[in-house]
């Protein structure tokens, strides 16, 4: 029945201007498949076109208005039913009225603010999208596309070593010392761990990398740790003055940068946990948070130069750091 036009209905695509030069990005989604979606920094535009193309040609389509949004929002999952929106922008693209035919329409989000980074975690997921909707009496027609937001920092100006102490009295004393507490996701952990105490029978050491997310606040605060990697430092009994290298590359695992009270909503945090156990299984750890950041308009470098240049920082090299050519605007070595 076509009174009205309310038999005719519509397919929506949208299609991004520089879709065929624009870079992707991978990114997990909630059922932890890796799928590919177009990459975006903040302040950058977000331009293209809607295609409403009707089912049956020659037919009407009444509507009450096209339009399309950009939007940002936080969805907490043991919140389902509340999409906290941190950005909000709407275009009209039509009045209300009717379609006679296919149409195509302009839209252009202009220097979009995009404050934080693209997340899909345990309890909680940060998107960002384009939702573009034929508005009608009975039943909308909408469609949305999910793009993948990065943030970019610069090389931290402060970023001192991490010296700590760890020991049982009389049993064990153990010094680490990390080369800085903030470290890109392309970085090398360098450290060293020396041993001034040694009168219990230790059989394996290891460093982990524990992801924490936490979120909602006051008495409804879940924390969920995820161990991301696991290195091991040595496999046997270490003896009094013993020193210990360690040489740790991030490249190789799935991080995100940190993420402080992003919204008032959730947080991201890392941590070096140094753990020894003993032969009779017994567990001894060490935890030190460590800052994480998305290195942007940066040089690349292979991972031995800079294993290398890390060294040179930890052990006091004087020679100093040498810039290779730039060549993208996120480094991706």
């Amino acid at each position: 029945m076509s009174f009205f036009g309310f038999g005719q209905s519509a397919d929506i695509d949208i299609v991004l201007n520089d879709a065929e030069t624009r870079k992707k990005a991978e990114h997990k989604s909630e059922d932890g498949r890796k799928d590919k979606y177009f990459l975006f920094y903040d302040g950058e535009t977000v331009s293209g076109k809607v295609n409403v193309t009707l089912k049956y040609p020659g037919k009407r389509l009444e509507h009450n208005g096209i339009k399309i949004e950009f939007v940002g929002q936080i969805e907490l999952y043991y919140d389902r039913g509340n999409h906290h929106e941190f950005v909000s922008l709407v275009k009209d693209l039509a009045r209300p009225g009717e379609i006679t035919q296919s149409q195509t329409f302009d839209f252009e989000f202009t220097h979009v603010e995009k404050p934080y980074e693209s997340y899909t975690g345990q309890n909680v997921k940060l998107r960002y999208f384009l939702r573009a909707t034929v508005s009608r009496r009975l039943n909308d027609i909408s469609k949305e596309l999910d793009i993948v937001v990065h943030t970019l920092s610069t090389y931290p100006e402060l970023n001192s070593s991490i010296k700590m102490e760890v020991g049982i009295e009389d049993c064990l004393h153990i010094e680490f010392e990390y080369n800085k507490s903030k470290y890109h996701l392309k970085d090398v952990i360098v450290g060293k761990i020396y041993f001034l105490l040694v009168r219990i029978k230790i059989r394996h050491m290891e460093i982990d990398i524990i992801k924490r997310e936490t979120t909602g606040t006051g008495p409804n605060v879940y924390h969920e740790n995820d161990t991301i990697a696991k290195y091991e430092i040595m496999d046997g009994a270490p003896v009094r003055g013993e020193s210990i290298p360690i040489r740790l590359f991030l490249a190789g695992y799935e991080m995100t940068p940190t993420m402080r009270d992003i919204n008032k909503k959730f947080s991201v945090r890392y941590y070096l946990n140094l753990v020894l156990i003993d032969e009779e299984e017994r567990r001894y750890f060490k935890q030190q948070e460590i800052t994480l950041w998305r290195k942007g308009d940066i040089v690349r470098k292979s991972m031995s130069h800079q294993a290398a240049i890390s060294s040179q920082r930890f052990e006091g090299s004087s020679h100093p750091e040498k810039p290779l050519p730039q060549d993208s605007r996120e480094d991706d070595s």
